[in-house]
């Protein structure tokens, strides 16, 4: 007589996912997702669940196909809380577990955004060219590879990276030696950050130690606008984008008060202004990721007879 094989009711078998688990009153509850689904759900560009959710359950366990039971779930979320309410949850609050390749890929996109954004907003001070992202690439590997023990040593490296305060904020870098360890350092790229904030921190290890010579970039623009408004309030708020929050805080005490000063406070360093007839012109060198924002205030403060003309993309003015 064959023996049967007997599989409990609620165990259901799923493979190919990527699992959300989140620990809540001393149990853990997972859920199974389609691959890539759960980070687009968080962003907001996927909000249908069932485009989520390989299946619409709770889980004590998905490797085991063990479904939570409903006084576990009510125990643990509250009696009112409904199954799309728990499974809302789990997806913001719960940490995601995936394969091996999926955290690959993931890693490499972060990589590539993060060398795309270093390449883009760093040049040579001397010939003013920007890097191409490989030579980037090795130069933060270079970082790297000597490690934080070595970045901590001021000038004692063996490797050509030497620490320096050229072309870098004085928030960034120490005054003096003997200060190595608040030297900003590079590890690498992580998954658990913005390629935003990983490039920035990558990009203040480059200019502090110099595996190859690098400055940060500098937008070289002409704003004009009417010499009538200058002098009127202005009323919107101060742009902070391409900003790290220590400048953004010193930016948000400067650009406040008359149209012209939040316009100069957008820019880092004055070539020239001038008020020629019925028009006010400033010349000067802006931050790359500023120039989204200046253009953006000149045009809805002005109401479309302001202009900012891009003179040159990649420049090194005298204050670096």
């Amino acid at each position: 007589m064959p023996v049967g094989i007997n599989q409990p009711s609620n165990q259901i078998r799923l493979t190919n996912v990527s699992l959300v688990r989140l620990k809540k009153g001393k149990k853990r509850f997972e859920i199974a997702c389609y691959k890539n689904k759960v980070l687009e759900y968080r962003s907001g560009a996927e909000t249908d669940l069932d485009n989520v959710l390989q299946i619409h359950s709770v889980f004590l366990s998905v490797s085991k196909g063990q479904t939570a039971p409903a006084q576990d779930l009510a125990k643990a979320f509250g009696p009112k809380a409904s199954l799309d309410d728990i499974i809302m949850e789990i997806l913001k609050k719960g940490e995601m577990q995936v394969g091996e390749k999926e955290r690959h890929a993931q890693l490499e996109r972060v990589h590539t955004e993060v060398l795309d954004i270093v390449a883009g907003k760093l040049v040579d001070p001397k010939s003013k060219r920007v890097y191409t992202t490989g030579m980037i690439e090795k130069a933060l590997d270079q970082l790297s590879s000597q490690g934080a023990h070595k970045q901590e040593e001021s000038g004692k490296g063996s490797g050509t990276a030497t620490p320096t305060t050229n072309g870098e904020d004085p928030a960034d870098t120490t005054k003096g030696k003997g200060k190595g360890k608040e030297m900003p350092t590079w590890t690498g790229v992580v998954t658990t950050k913005s390629a935003k904030s990983q490039a920035l921190e990558a990009m203040k290890a480059l200019i502090a130690w110099q595996p190859i010579p690098v400055s940060r970039a500098r937008m070289r623009l002409r704003v004009t606008c009417p010499a009538g408004i200058l002098k009127q309030a202005a009323k919107t708020a101060p742009k902070k984008d391409g900003k790290d929050d220590a400048h953004a805080d010193e930016e948000g005490e400067k650009a406040t008060g008359t149209i012209k000063d939040r316009i100069l406070s957008y820019v880092e360093q004055v070539e020239s202004q001038d008020t020629t007839g019925q028009d006010w012109e400033v010349v000067g060198f802006v931050e790359p990721g500023a120039f989204k924002g200046l253009g953006e205030f000149v045009g809805g403060e002005t109401k479309g007879r302001g202009r900012v003309e891009v003179l040159d993309m990649a420049v090194i003015h005298e204050g670096d």
